[in-house]
């Protein structure tokens, strides 16, 4: 039995995994199993996942769905759909179900995803991936996807001596779209010179992105960031093209003016976790280990501290 874990089946992880689970539903010899919790879990249970795409409305039926990783059996896939801030304490559970032939999907922001999991999982082989989708959790057992169809963009483990791409025929087979890169780290670091900027910068201020993009002061803001990032990626010996400030911009001006970032709607909720660390807390220790100044970065994350501490 190949056995594939979805762990956290929110917009992200509902939407690829529920992609996942539609194909093999009826294949011999393939169980593929969602984690999620709360009332989404119960929903998922009763009545299956109800996926509402851009392809139409279909409902998904796992294999299983648990709120404990430790249901789980020894896992062949596994991806990897949770935030920024639970993704310790969730591996820290998943390292009895990951041996060195597990693969491991990444499905999550962040230029330091991939260090932040080898810190706690050194088995099995880890794909450097970032995704394009806009997904979201529209009530319980619904996940809603709107725009292009999800992308993945992924590449071989640095760490390992032979590359392995048996999960794409998966990927393949449930019409899930991905690209695979020689280098996927350049291309986590573009789409992180988009999200972390506009993420910081919208949550500080209360603005949408078409907001923003009319502000003097808070577009200026925005791209001061993108510049500490790309001296970061810089002395990281990251390639990235001379115009991708530039390209960055246009990508956020082709949003609907009213769009607000996945930071901001996070942090507009009282209480409820966010990802400050993963969008700005990064890159204050890279500065801080480099010895290049952030200084807007910093600022940003004062405001955002001010407003809602942790």
């Amino acid at each position: 039995m190949t056995n594939i874990a979805v762990v956290g089946i929110g917009g992200v992880g509902g939407y690829f995994g529920g992609l996942l689970a539609r194909s093999c539903e009826n294949k011999p010899g393939v169980a593929v199993h969602f984690v999620a919790r709360g009332p989404h879990l119960e929903s998922i249970r009763k009545h299956g996942l109800l996926l509402d795409s851009q392809d139409g409305i279909q409902v998904v039926r796992p294999a299983s769905v648990t709120a404990e990783i430790a249901d789980l059996p020894r896992l062949d896939y596994c991806l990897l759909g949770v935030k920024g801030y639970d993704l310790a304490q969730v591996l820290e559970r998943l390292k009895g179900r990951i041996g060195g032939s597990t693969v491991i999907l990444p499905l999550l922001n962040g230029v330091d995803i991939f260090e932040r999991i080898r810190a706690v999982v050194a088995e099995g082989y880890l794909h450097p991936a970032c995704v394009y989708v806009g997904a979201f959790i529209e009530k319980p057992g619904t996940v809603r996807q709107r725009g292009s169809p999800g992308t993945i963009v992924l590449g071989a483990d640095p760490g390992s001596a032979r590359e392995n791409r048996s999960i794409l025929p998966f990927l393949d087979e449930a019409g899930i779209r991905y690209s695979w890169k020689e280098d996927p780290i350049a291309e986590i670091w573009l789409k992180y010179l988009f999200i972390a900027p506009f993420g910081l910068v919208t949550a500080a201020s209360g603005m949408t992105i078409g907001e923003l993009l009319q502000s003097g002061e808070q577009l200026a803001a925005a791209k001061d960031v993108m510049g500490e990032i790309l001296a970061l990626a810089d002395r990281k010996g990251v390639k990235l093209p001379s115009s991708a400030i530039a390209d960055t911009l246009a990508r956020a001006a082709n949003f609907p003016s009213d769009t607000r970032t996945s930071f901001q709607r996070d942090f507009a909720v009282p209480g409820k976790p966010d990802e400050r660390d993963l969008f700005g807390g990064s890159v204050l220790r890279m500065g801080r280990e480099f010895g290049i100044p952030v200084p807007v970065t910093a600022g940003l994350l004062e405001s955002i501290a001010r407003k809602k501490p942790i």
